[in-house]
């Protein structure tokens, strides 16, 4: 399995016991779906490998604390520390129609209000205090923060996304 089939679940972070467990950083909104996993898929080497559960708990609101089958050693579970964590796309919830996961809209058409077809969507931007859309017009990268009031509508069947942008914000880029 690659990435571009997986979803970022979150990171280990440190080793929890003397007994291999580990503490997972999650990366979601709602951690309580996550405690009733079987595997995970952890980057190991620059591959994703599978990691069966014994047991997990939720340790204050986002760190999930995991024992994994055969991490039986706090010297086993140092090696696991600064891992990332994976699962198939296949297990991310199914979301309402006027919500969607970052990975679902790119490639997405953008139409904005004023200036109509304004470029496709290439990727997220979600290392800034607020996501961006990240939009390419042929040779131009527009940047659109991900605000509730901008965006009316996400058409996931027919692939676009609709927005209402400030005036002179798609100016920015394209003026």
């Amino acid at each position: 399995m690659t990435k571009e089939e997986c979803f970022y679940l979150g990171k280990i972070v440190s080793k929890f016991s003397f007994k291999g467990e580990v503490l997972i950083k999650l990366d979601t909104d709602e951690p309580e779906m996550y405690t009733e996993m079987e595997s995970v898929l952890v980057e190991y080497n620059e591959n994703l490998v599978p990691f069966f559960i014994e047991r997990s708990s939720l340790q204050k609101s986002t760190l999930l604390r995991v024992k994994f089958e055969d991490i039986d050693t706090e010297y086993d579970a140092e090696d696991m520390v600064g891992a990332e964590v994976y699962l198939p796309l296949s297990m991310l919830p199914e979301l309402p129609e006027d919500k969607f996961y970052f990975h679902e809209i790119i490639g997405f058409d953008v139409e904005d209000a004023t200036h109509g077809n304004i470029g496709k969507v290439v990727s997220v931007n979600d290392s800034t205090a607020q996501a961006l859309f990240e939009i390419k017009k042929e040779d131009k990268e527009i940047l659109i923060p991900m605000n509730d009031e901008f965006i009316q509508k996400v058409d996931k069947k027919n692939k676009t996304i609709y927005l209402n942008t400030p005036e002179g914000l798609v100016d920015l880029y394209l003026g």
